[in-house]
């Protein structure tokens, strides 16, 4: 997600290796070629295991920051800047025609940073969409930003001076600072959004609509009346604020079992590149992956995914019709420590214990046995595969390999003894050689783990996790939830508060996170993040991220990967392809981005010469 010419050559590698697509002669191969385009048709795609969507207020909240979540909303309200990706070259970038947003221009010393809109875009209620509209985004989320889901201590909003509207369709953000502009485009713009504040920007239902954004106390109401609309899952599909949309598609049914019905959006004014093709898509959930492959083994579901365990078995499926296509992303899959844990937090402070736990992580056995080979290492912040520039040399290597002798290592020499295969703390105290701050004589190395349910492979890799832990002494209870509950119950919490009492937590089944195309760590492990749920704070940890945002020096985000690599601000596991997509072939206009966004406005059926509609 770049703008700039000089990281060209960088994405278009990336994108090809992520995406799995071929280049021949200048070209990339999305897909099956041949037959007759039609209009019209349905098409239902598999959403992951136990993934309910939840949200749809484009200003995403804590806990529900699902990646279906904005890539279903994102159809519905054009983002101003996004991932986009040319079907013909494969290269990344964060506009095009799908954005409301054109080339951003820096100036000023990169102080300064130009956001021209595209112009002739009208909301589905006949209101041209403006950069009032994109002023309301930026007035809500500076108010409320504490309840943003995307919010980081230091960044936007908090890194924009001053926002001026230089007319209808151009905003400009002067900036506190001067600011990489591979950083800053990849990472702070594709946040805005554009809102129609003339349907929205009202204190109460019913209440009058007027420029009440503009003040702290006006900006707090509209925002408290929005997300309290948010929250209503089941009014989704006859709510009025949710009709008011400028994207290819409207909304037509929001279950609350999760399931999403979309239809064109008649009053759409993009491009015509983007108008949809198909009546209509459902995006379908299942509470397992066994369920999901059933359905989609009789042909129930269109554009579905298979376990990795059966991948062996995929000639079955394309002799039914379909393609076999492993989607894989740009992410990173982690375990979440909480530093804050009510009783494990002491535990987790201290690095040692850390490094003796992701010393029990056998990653290539995980990924071998559980993922059948799908899963690549996770060594640090910055992902290992595809190579990019990002990545350093020493963020190549692996620097706590499996070795449960190494971890008992660590482990007695802070003073711990293992009894009855339970590792205690026999040397408590702050000295080199003992326990740690916090932690009490006798004390267990017992620990918690909410892990997601719905996925055989997850079950399986924690199970295996539980039992190599087991060898170093360390004992840990699983408990398995839905997506939704364990993303709802790892939120940022303070010791001794209901709730805190959780000391890790899981949601990687299809990767934990997934990255603009600078993986900078802002959002994740920099003091005070929204998406930092387990309150991991580091101050060498905060000034290279935020050299990263500032330094345009390839440098910074190699000390930064290097330094976090090795802090472990959370335990590295296997990350596994977002999902094995099994695609009908008659299905076309399918490409599957890196950053597991998705396009259906692009796809379209075919039918073979001589056949019927």
């Amino acid at each position: 997600m770049r703008s700039l010419r000089s990281a060209a050559a960088t994405l278009l590698v990336l994108a090809a290796a992520l995406t799995g697509c071929t280049r021949e002669g200048g070209h990339i191969d999305m897909g099956p070629t041949g037959g007759i385009p039609v209009e019209g048709g349905t098409a239902t795609m598999a959403l992951p295991p136990s993934a309910t969507p939840n949200w749809i207020f484009p200003i995403g909240a804590p806990g529900y920051g699902a990646s279906y979540n904005y890539g279903i909303n994102s159809l519905l309200f054009t983002p101003v800047y996004d991932a986009v990706q040319d079907e013909a070259e494969g290269e990344l970038t964060t506009h095009g025609p799908g954005t409301l947003g054109l080339a951003p221009k820096y100036s000023d010393g990169n102080k300064t940073v130009t956001v021209p809109l595209r112009e002739g875009v009208e909301w589905s209620d006949g209101k041209p969409v403006t950069a009032r509209d994109l002023e309301f985004w930026f007035n809500l989320v500076r108010a409320n930003k504490a309840d943003w889901g995307s919010y980081s201590v230091g960044t936007m909003p908090d890194n924009v001076k001053r926002f001026e509207t230089l007319d209808d369709h151009t905003v400009r953000l002067h900036l506190t600072r001067a600011y990489n502009p591979d950083w800053f485009s990849a990472n702070q713009l594709v946040l805005l959004r554009a809102l129609p504040r003339h349907a929205w920007d009202a204190k109460t239902d019913g209440g009058r609509i007027g420029d009440w954004d503009r003040t702290r106390e006006g900006a707090k109401a509209v925002f408290a009346r929005l997300t309290k609309h948010a929250k209503s899952l089941g009014s989704y599909g006859s709510d009025p604020l949710w009709k008011t949309v400028n994207g290819p598609w409207r909304l037509a049914e929001w279950r609350d079992s999760g399931q999403v019905t979309i239809v064109p959006n008649e009053r759409f004014t993009g491009p015509a590149s983007e108008r949809p093709r198909l009546d209509k898509v459902v995006f379908k959930p299942f509470t397992t992956a066994d369920s999901e492959y059933n359905v989609l083994r009789s042909g129930g579901v269109d554009y579905g995914y298979i376990p990795p365990s059966v991948m062996a078995q995929k000639e079955k499926f394309e002799d039914k019709g379909y393609r076999v296509d492993p989607w894989e992303g740009w992410a990173a899959t982690y375990i979440v420590y909480n530093f804050n844990s009510t009783r494990g937090g002491p535990m987790m402070g201290q690095l040692y214990i850390r490094q003796a736990m992701q010393h029990l992580v056998d990653q290539k056995a995980m990924s071998d046995v559980v993922w059948q080979g799908s899963a690549t290492p996770t060594l640090g912040p910055v992902p290992v595969t595809p190579k990019s520039q990002y990545l350093s040399e020493k963020m190549e290597k692996n620097r706590y390999p499996f070795s449960v002798d190494k971890a008992k290592a660590l482990l007695k020499r802070h003073g711990w003894r293992t009894e009855d295969g339970t590792a205690r703390c026999v040397r408590p105290g702050t000295g080199p050689d003992e326990c740690g701050k916090g932690i009490a004589k006798n004390t267990p190395l017992e620990l918690t783990l909410l892990s997601q349910s719905g996925s055989t492979e997850t079950t399986n890799m924690m199970q295996e996790l539980k039992s190599s832990l087991s060898k170093g002494g360390i004992e840990l209870t699983v408990r398995q939830q839905p997506l939704n509950s364990v993303l709802g119950n790892s939120v940022p919490c303070t010791a001794k508060d209901p709730g805190c009492d959780w000391d890790m937590s899981f949601f990687g089944t299809a990767g934990s996170w997934y990255y603009p195309l600078n993986p900078s760590g802002e959002q994740l492990f920099s003091t005070g993040a929204s998406a930092n749920f387990g309150n991991y704070s580091d101050k060498k940890a905060d000034r290279i991220i935020r050299a990263v945002q500032y330094s345009p020096d390839m440098q910074a985000v190699h000390e930064y990967g290097e330094y976090l690599a090795e802090q472990l601000p959370v335990m590295w596991m296997p990350n596994p392809a977002y999902q094995v997509s099994v695609i009908r072939n008659d299905l076309r206009g399918v490409s599957q981005n890196p950053t597991v966004t998705f396009a259906p406005q692009h796809w379209y059926y075919v039918k073979k010469k001589g056949a019927e509609k």
